[in-house]
């Protein structure tokens, strides 16, 4: 598709120590909008990445994030540390313990957009304090807009009413199963993707691991349109770090690919499917090992293969 749409990105951008049960790695690209943005570069030539990094912070990803085409004009480099994660995998790789995290360069970050990204229409809130979150959104100018959000469990808990502000200024909400039950009091999925609609955003898509998202979209009609796409599936896990913001960059990366200025159903449903093969094959490797060496070719029959296991006459 010709000019695609400019994307925003907002969000961690880190440095990771990563153990499973087979391997482990350290000093590994990491955060939620590393991982976002390089997902969105297959789609658009045209991704700005707003974050913050430290001292320490390695050349080589930032090599590697300007190899992929991505503009880091708003990447803000500070004299303190990067933000540090390490966590463990389990067995199962869907239990992980977190061993330590460092918040360093986040802890009093204000976020800044470059005035040369702040009228683009397509914007990400990946995974940052919904004050943070806000305070993107506050220099943003564009009129027609279209913005998709990510959170987790320690916003819910610590910053509810901030997180509430971000909902009702967003149009599509990414949030994993546990925490859309926890947020609104329900372990039924289609009770909770109901509710968060009422909290403001136009979509909501749940994230089930690896069963797949289920995509909530409000409609004329009092109950919502649903979609739920299977995951890829996978023989081997090496590491899932970042799959859920893989899908997140994916999404947005694929909605700019449109050209489009508003987006239907049809448009957001595609988008999951596309979320949904990028995010798969960031589970292959570490860090974003995989994700930084896809081909389109690749992308297009994985597509492939999962409309052909999930389709009948």
């Amino acid at each position: 598709m010709a000019n695609p749409t400019p994307i925003l990105i907002g969000g961690s951008v880190a440095i990771d120590n990563v153990k499973t049960p087979t391997a482990e790695a350290v000093n590994l690209l990491g955060g939620s909008a590393s991982y976002a943005a390089i997902a969105a570069s297959y789609y658009s030539p045209s991704v700005h990445l707003v974050g913050i990094i430290g001292k320490d912070f390695p050349q080589e990803h930032i090599d590697l994030l300007e190899s992929r085409g991505i503009n880091l004009d708003g990447l803000e480099k500070s004299e303190g540390d990067s933000f540090f994660w390490s966590g463990e995998y389990h067995e199962n790789m869907n239990d992980r313990t977190t061993k330590q995290v460092a918040v360093n360069v986040l802890e009093d970050w204000k976020v800044s957009v470059p005035s040369t990204a702040a009228g683009i229409p397509i914007i990400v809130l990946a995974n940052m304090a919904p004050d943070n979150q806000l305070e993107l959104l506050n220099q943003c100018t564009a009129e027609k807009r279209f913005v998709v959000a990510d959170t987790m469990d320690l916003w819910i808990s610590i910053a509810n009413e901030s997180l509430h502000k971000v909902l009702k200024r967003i149009d599509l909400l990414v949030i994993n199963e546990s925490e859309a039950r926890d947020f609104v009091g329900t372990s039924n999925l289609i009770v909770a993707g109901k509710r968060l609609l009422e909290k403001g955003p136009q979509h909501v898509v749940i994230k089930l691991g690896e069963f797949g998202a289920i995509l909530f979209s409000s409609g004329s009609d009092a109950e919502p349109q649903l979609f739920r796409c299977a995951a890829i599936p996978l023989t081997e896990v090496a590491d899932p770090t970042g799959a859920g913001d893989s899908f997140l960059g994916a999404l947005a990366g694929y909605l700019a690919a449109t050209t489009k200025s508003e987006f239907l159903f049809d448009d957001i449903r595609q988008a999951v499917v596309q979320g949904t093969v990028v995010a798969s094959f960031t589970c292959e490797a570490f860090s974003t090992r995989r994700l930084q060496t896809l081909t389109q070719q690749e992308i297009a029959d994985r597509l492939t293969f999962l409309k052909s296991i999930t389709h009948w006459p």
